[in-house]
């Protein structure tokens, strides 16, 4: 009985500590310049091919795919989106273990947002 009630403590212990933050892509109407920072984690070629309004363009294949979040103020809230979400997915664990707390996958990716 000990063993169960610490198998479920740890359980959730450790959901609250690896909460994924994601959001719909079809929820997101606008961003707040001052406080959100909206980003496409796609390649250029898939950015020039449509992208949504204001996104900054941050390949998550480039080599300084991290490096390129330093001009960006930790606290402000990022949304990540890319085609499907398994790339903004990767990007958004990636930046949180960097520091950034406010992070924000938008999931569906800009393929869903296309379909609303």
């Amino acid at each position: 009985m000990k063993r169960f009630l610490f198998l479920i403590v740890l359980a959730f212990v450790q959901l609250g500590f690896s909460q994924n933050k994601e959001k719909p892509i079809t929820e997101v109407s606008q961003i707040n310049q001052e406080t959100e920072v909206l980003v496409d984690v796609r390649t250029p070629e898939e950015y020039e091919a449509g992208h949504l309004d204001d996104a900054l363009n941050i390949n998550w294949f480039d080599e300084d795919f991290a490096e390129q979040f330093k001009k960006i103020d930790k606290k402000k809230t990022i949304y990540l989106y890319c085609r499907s979400g398994r790339r903004s997915g990767k990007a958004t664990h990636m930046l949180d273990s960097l520091g950034y707390k406010n992070v924000i996958n938008l999931t569906g990716g800009y393929s869903a947002w296309k379909e609303k």
